[in-house]
């Protein structure tokens, strides 16, 4: 049996092969590929690897991609044959899934040969020699380049100008970190960027009109066998504005700057700036916290950009334009001008919304809201939205409990941090103080109707594109259910989770959230990101009154009492770029709440809770815990939410392009929520050191349809261990059968929703 499967492996790959070669064109020959033969005892084994993989990276064109030993590719593209439409499927299969013939006639050996012989030469090896031959097997042909490097040459010297010129001494004064290293071999592509590093530190000493293009790298090779001295110089062609520093002048800013207009009139003075065509439409003082260069400041590359950024951040302006003139004065001063085109300052958005969850609910939103930018003529923004909206369950548990949903928000930032003590940020990005006040009415039908207020003050800021820090000096939340229907009350006197839904809460406090990111560099391999939060509630109140629930000393504040708890989550995303059309996404989620002092539960509202579209896609929505608690057992009308003060979540996901705007993915989700005290109602729902036990999985697949201006995401479902089944049994592949009606009613669960899970 295993003779005959060899057998016809050895029949399908020769057949293949045959195929691959039966469609070329008369007289072609199928280029298979360039070898790199390195003919040199002289290097170490580590160059010869090195020097290896490098030329074979340079080498063009590329040969038909090969999979497990054959070219499906190409031989999709042979399989189709002619097509006569330049659409259709057929199209498609052959030039998007196929690929054609690399041809040997398409092969320059004199153009790799010179590019070779470039590289190698670029990067020390002045002696190489370079060859360059092919050979054929059949229809199939082999490009061999034969390179001979030598011993490679290194760096004995490096000289800096010496000269007393302005120019000559600051570029003598940045080879303190300069790039070009003795005993380092020669390589041109670190001269280059030696002259980048350069050009960046002159502009950070006012030399504005300076470039990289007026420094060149002169090598002597004669100094000693196998090495050179690398002398450093200006060009004598260099322009005499480059080799000058500048200092900054006058300032100029035109805050209502068009390019259609024909004059602009009227000017004031604030401290160093000149303001042109303002019209009373900015407060001068917002220029002075937004622009860092002051008049008599040196000019450096640093302020320049971070300028042009705040001016960007500011939210305010369309257009931002810079400008720097010599200065009509004596000595070497830049007048600076600053053009700003605004946004207009007042403006209202219609949205429509679709929503959709894994618990069934399917409804639309509406918002409405209007801005305006220059509130108080200091980039000001003003913010006042009204929504309203309807969810529904056209099957399920919870047919016939439709919720609704209407309110208002207004906030208002100021592009500054409002606070007793100075606050100085050095980065790009302009810190903000944001006020906040809302509203929302929800009523669920057949049980209850819910009204939340909502204020909170407080900041935030960025120390660079990767860092951002916000710090809610207070939040404050006040619910209060109404109309609450006998059908809730009489389950809710069973079961703890839909009577903690139905009380009055009132929670005040600080809350503070940092988070890091670097997916905006996008070459990275790997990207990560974190973001951690602590929500800090009725800590200070409780402790000045000495309020202890335990003791009965519980404190109300308007007839309610106050919420005191502490709340921790930390979640961390990270993305491993396979190639340009492949990745691997995961992410991790801990989280821990406890109550104390006033409180001895966490309120509803900041409790944790796990599954749905983006969680745990294999459970439904609030569904899954607390721990080992079956809550499908729960004798309710309606699905409950089920919530913990413990989560730890696990997802990974693998994603791939598989055409065009068509995404794919594979992904596996784990996780669990937990009590942190014991509840009678809910058995194995605390939190222990067996929690490891109780972590539920569940795997699945997935479309992504990328329109550009949305994600449309479709995920299908199912568990692979449910933790409220008994220990021992709890992981129930064994049980996995599509086939099963009953089956897939149980376990498959269809996710629809809009974006990324994360």
């Amino acid at each position: 049996m295993v003779k005959n499967v060899v057998y016809f492996i050895f029949f399908v790959l020769f057949a293949t092969s045959c195929s691959n070669t039966k469609y070329l064109p008369e007289g072609e020959l199928l280029y298979v590929g360039g070898k790199i033969k390195v003919e040199d005892s002289i290097i170490s084994k580590k160059e010869h690897k090195l020097l290896k993989s490098k030329l074979a990276e340079i080498l063009r064109p590329k040969p038909n991609k090969k999979f497990l030993g054959l070219r499906p590719k190409l031989f999709i593209y042979n399989l189709v044959g002619t097509v006569k439409k330049e659409k259709g499927f057929r199209h498609w299969l052959k030039y998007t899934v196929g690929e054609p013939p690399v041809l040997m006639s398409q092969v320059d050996l004199e153009y790799n040969k010179s590019l070779i012989q470039n590289y190698v030469e670029n990067n020390g090896y002045f002696n190489a020699k370079t060859t360059a031959d092919s050979t054929k097997s059949g229809k199939k042909v082999v490009a061999e380049y034969y390179v001979n490097p030598k011993e490679q040459y290194k760096i004995k010297k490096i000289k800096f100008p010496e000269d007393s010129s302005a120019i000559g001494i600051a570029v003598a004064k940045t080879q303190r970190r300069s790039l070009l290293k003795v005993g380092n071999p020669y390589s041109l592509d670190i001269i280059k960027e030696e002259r980048n590093r350069i050009d960046t530190r002159l502009k950070e000493k006012g030399f504005f009109y300076f470039n990289a293009d007026y420094l060149k790298v002169q090598v002597d090779s004669t100094v000693a066998k196998h090495e050179v001295t690398l002398i450093v110089k200006v060009k004598n062609e260099t322009p005499q504005l480059a080799k000058k520093s500048f200092k900054i002048n006058n300032i100029f800013v035109y805050p209502n700057y068009s390019i259609n207009s024909d004059s602009i009139t009227g000017s004031e003075k604030y401290k160093d700036f000149t303001i042109i065509g303002n019209e009373k439409l900015f407060k001068p003082k917002i220029f002075d916290r937004t622009l860092y260069f002051k008049k008599g400041d040196l000019y450096n590359r640093t302020n320049h950009n971070l300028s042009l950024n705040r001016l960007v951040n500011l939210g305010t302006f369309k257009f931002v334009k810079n400008q720097f003139k010599v200065s009509d004065t004596i000595g070497d001063y830049l007048d600076t001008y600053y053009y700003l085109t605004p946004l207009p300052q007042k403006s209202i958005r219609v949205e429509i919304l679709a929503k959709t969850n894994s618990a069934n609910y399917t409804g639309t939103e509406l918002n409405i809201n209007w801005s305006n930018r220059n509130t108080f003529h200091a980039a000001e923004l003003l913010s006042i939205t009204a929504f309203g909206g309807a969810e529904v369950q056209l099957g399920g548990k919870n047919n016939g409990f439709n919720v609704y949903r209407f309110g208002s928000e207004a906030n208002l930032i100021w592009p500054r941090i409002i606070a007793p003590i100075k606050f100085e940020s050095a980065s790009g990005f302009v810190p903000r103080t944001k006020a906040t006040l809302g509203y929302e009415y929800q009523n669920r039908t057949q049980l209850y109707s819910l009204q939340t207020f909502k204020a909170a003050f407080g900041y935030s800021w960025k120390e660079n594109e990767r860092k951002e820090h916000q710090l809610n000096i207070t939040e404050i939340t006040f619910a209060s259910p109404q109309n609450v229907t006998d059908l809730y009350n009489q389950q809710a006197s069973a079961n703890s989770s839909l009577k903690n839904v139905i009380e009055k809460q009132l929670i005040f406090g600080p809350t503070y959230s940092y988070s890091y990111t670097n997916t905006m560099q996008k070459k990275r391999k790997n990207t990560i990101f974190y973001k951690g939060s602590i929500d800090f509630s009725g800590n200070i109140v409780g402790l000045i009154s000495g309020a202890n629930i335990k003791k009965g000393d519980t404190i109300k504040v308007l007839g309610i009492p106050f919420s005191q708890y502490l709340k921790i989550q930390n979640e961390f995303k990270h993305n491993y770029k396979i190639n340009e059309n492949s990745q691997i996404a995961s992410r991790i989620i801990a989280g821990v709440a406890f109550a104390y002092g006033n409180s001895d539960e966490i309120p509803f509202s900041k409790q944790f809770f796990i599954g749905g579209t983006n969680s745990l896609r294999a459970f439904r929505s609030r569904s899954l815990g607390p721990g080992s608690y079956d809550g499908s057992n729960e004798t309710t009308s309606f699905l409950p939410d089920q919530s913990g003060d413990v989560k730890l979540e696990m997802n990974t996901e693998y994603r791939s392009k598989i055409y065009r705007f068509i995404n794919g993915a594979l992904f596996i989700d784990a996780g669990n929520i937990w009590l942190a005290n014991k509840d009678i109602n809910k058995p194995g729902s605390q939190f222990s050191k067996d929690f490891l036990k109780e972590i539920a999985v569940g795997i699945g697949a997935g479309l992504r349809f990328d329109f550009d201006f949305l994600v449309l995401r479709t995920d299908l479902a199912f568990p692979i261990r449910k933790p409220y089944f008994p220990d021992g049994q709890r992981w129930v592949l064994d049980q996995v059968s599509f086939g099963s009606g009953s089956w897939r009613k149980d376990n498959l669960v269809f996710n629809l929703a809009i974006g990324y899970p994360f």
